[in-house]
């Protein structure tokens, strides 16, 4: 583990000894803090986390045993080394049994206890991340999925993942509901040099104030009503990767106050707790509001919204990029299924208000309604065919007259075809079974 993310506790009453080891471990690049007696020691640990704790055994105002054992009743994260000399080895042997990780003999020499403290630091660093692996299993968090796109508005949107990626800067993803903001996210970490850390996800909208500052920083037992035991927050389980703060906009101004803090300096408190913590995280935020009105108006940090905003990449909704419909549709589709002719043209005219969620919705609702794997447009949801039935000009002008045209357009293709069915199928872009199907149901004869 890294000297410089250690953070290391000193308790012990020898004013000279605290010095040497404040100064040998300060210049070693530790975070070194001192303590006088167990009284001291409480107080720091009850403020701070701690990876480590170098304990004398006997203390004006306790024992190092006792000491350990009430770090371990206030839920002490910390390793703990033992110092004693040569009449108390015993003693410290009970420690280790009780939960100390080691001990040392006094006079101790100053590249033991280091080679101790760091071994111990890294049984910390080893049970922080156990902690940190059990709360992303119990999240369950997704894969990251795959964006799909070959439009200029998306390409422009690839760039900027490209660039911002490898950073570990703050991202800022705008854009309307539906338009993949969180796979914007996972690309992003998945192209930056944590992509083997977690990536956890919050939706701001999703949960009151309370049990959302619960869930982002954590809470101690007793801190609230229903709070039966202690819980990790967002930011201890992201630790070393990131954390994908969706709907940013809907986040509380108190709950705002607290985000600028981390993202200032890393630190945090849990709810019910004075304890500061760390965490090393990188935060990428999503929201369809526009923050710097929002903040003109008072409902956003301005503080905030600067700190958040060192690179926005701005989605554009599907209506912007008509042309990614169709590897859309066959993507949500799947391979076993084909269009009615003339569907995806059609498609491509819609508007799409709910972007590339409200598609994929549509398209999973028009398979549930289809007949043998072909999608046609009565399939899908009656504002699609009412927007669709009302535009000028559209080949599929009314939802009654679709079968007609879809008769004529096929015999026509047909005829040009010398009836040959297996060329018909190819120029129509379906199955020679689904050719089958149309020409039995539209009464088109050989």
């Amino acid at each position: 583990m890294s000297a410089s993310k250690i953070e290391l506790l000193i308790v012990d009453d020898d004013e000279y000894l605290q010095e040497d080891l404040q100064t040998y471990f300060t210049e070693r690049g530790y975070s070194v803090a001192v303590a006088g007696n167990a009284e001291q020691a409480l107080a720091a640990v009850d403020s701070r986390v701690f990876s480590v704790a170098v304990v004398d055994m006997f203390l004006p105002d306790s024992t190092g045993m006792e000491l350990l054992k009430e770090f371990q009743r206030r839920e002490c994260e910390c390793e703990v080394v033992m110092l004693t000399g040569q009449g108390t080895i015993e003693s410290a042997v009970e420690a280790m049994k009780v939960g100390a990780a080691d001990f040392l003999t006094k006079p101790v020499r100053m590249k033991e206890l280091d080679a101790v403290i760091q071994r111990a630091a890294e049984t910390f660093r080893i049970k922080q991340k156990n902690r940190q692996l059990r709360g992303i299993v119990e999240r369950n968090t997704p894969r990251p999925a795959t964006m799909i796109g070959e439009s200029e508005a998306m390409q422009g949107v690839y760039r900027l993942i490209e660039r911002a990626g490898p950073t570990d800067k703050t991202v800022l993803i705008q854009g309307e509901s539906g338009t993949g903001k969180e796979l914007v996210a996972r690309a992003l970490h998945a192209a930056s040099h944590i992509a083997d850390q977690p990536l956890i996800d919050i939706n701001c909208a999703a949960l009151p104030e309370q049990l959302l500052e619960s869930e982002m920083f954590g809470h101690e037992k007793g801190a609230f009503t229903g709070a039966t035991a202690s819980k990790q927050g967002l930011f201890e389980i992201a630790d070393g990767g990131t954390l994908f703060i969706d709907e940013l906009g809907e986040l509380a101004l108190p709950l705002q106050a607290k985000l600028l803090r981390v993202l200032e300096d890393g630190t945090f408190r849990r709810v019910g707790s004075t304890k500061q913590r760390r965490a090393d995280v990188r935060i990428i935020a999503a929201t369809n509001r526009d923050l710097r009105n929002e903040a003109a108006k008072g409902r956003f940090r301005e503080d905030l919204y600067y700190r958040i905003n060192i690179l926005t990449i701005s989605l554009p909704p599907l209506r912007a990029r008509e042309r990614d419909v169709p590897s859309l549709l066959r993507k949500f589709a799947g391979p076993d299924w084909e269009f009615e002719p003339g569907l995806i043209t059609a498609l491509e005219r819609y508007s799409w208000p709910g972007n590339v969620r409200q598609l994929k919705n549509a398209v999973d609702r028009a398979q549930i309604l289809a007949e043998d794997n072909l999608l046609e447009l009565k399939n899908f949801p009656e504002e699609i065919q009412r927007e669709l039935s009302g535009e000028v000009g559209n080949d599929f002008s009314a939802p009654v007259e679709l079968g007609q045209l879809t008769r004529q357009h096929i015999e026509q293709i047909y005829v040009q075809q010398d009836r040959n069915k297996t060329k018909t199928a190819r120029a129509l872009g379906v199955s020679r079974r689904t050719l089958y199907r149309l020409l039995e149901k539209y009464r088109i004869e050989d």
